[in-house]
């Protein structure tokens, strides 16, 4: 009887871990939000310029739209078109983005004159916040460099200088 007893003992013990389990189910959902956009607003332009026949140097200009200059250049009272690249920045309202800006550009006459910008800055500057609106005014600066006796004529960048912007 004790042979008996303890394997019936044995196989309630067993049988009572093999068959305890327990599931529960979860649901799943997602919020599709506004994709983050750019759109133009005014080109970037960094006015009439004189340099020197000597010496080159630099135009620096602000995402606010001063500029001022270094070196041989020198900017005359008849400025010309002074704006900042401006865009819009659109998306969720009150979501946080990133701002990346390029590290250099070329512009050129058309001929064979060329001349670097470098030295980008934004305002806002790296990280911007969409309004409750869920826009955001993102304008753009940089450093432009000009070589003693620059040839005079009108220069423009061949390819776009590229702004992106992502949620954070």
């Amino acid at each position: 009887m004790k042979k008996v007893f303890i394997t019936a003992v044995i196989a309630l013990t067993s049988s009572g871990s093999i068959f305890a389990q327990s599931s529960a189910t979860a649901s799943a959902t997602s919020t599709i939000i506004s994709p983050v956009t750019m759109s133009l607003v005014t080109n970037m332009n960094f006015g009439n310029i004189s340099v020197s026949p000597a010496s080159g140097g630099t135009v620096v200009f602000s995402p606010g739209s001063t500029r001022s200059s270094t070196g041989g250049v020198t900017l005359p009272s008849t400025a010309g078109s002074v704006s900042a690249a401006k865009f819009t920045v659109a998306g969720a309202p009150a979501y946080t983005y990133a701002i990346s800006l390029p590290s250099s550009a070329t512009l050129s006459d058309g001929s064979s004159h060329s001349m670097t910008i470098n030295s980008f800055t934004s305002s806002p500057s790296g990280t911007g916040t969409l309004s409750a609106g869920g826009t955001q005014t993102l304008n753009v600066g940089a450093t432009l460099n000009l070589a003693a006796a620059q040839t005079p004529n009108a220069y423009t960048n061949s390819t776009a200088v590229p702004v992106t912007v992502n949620y954070n």
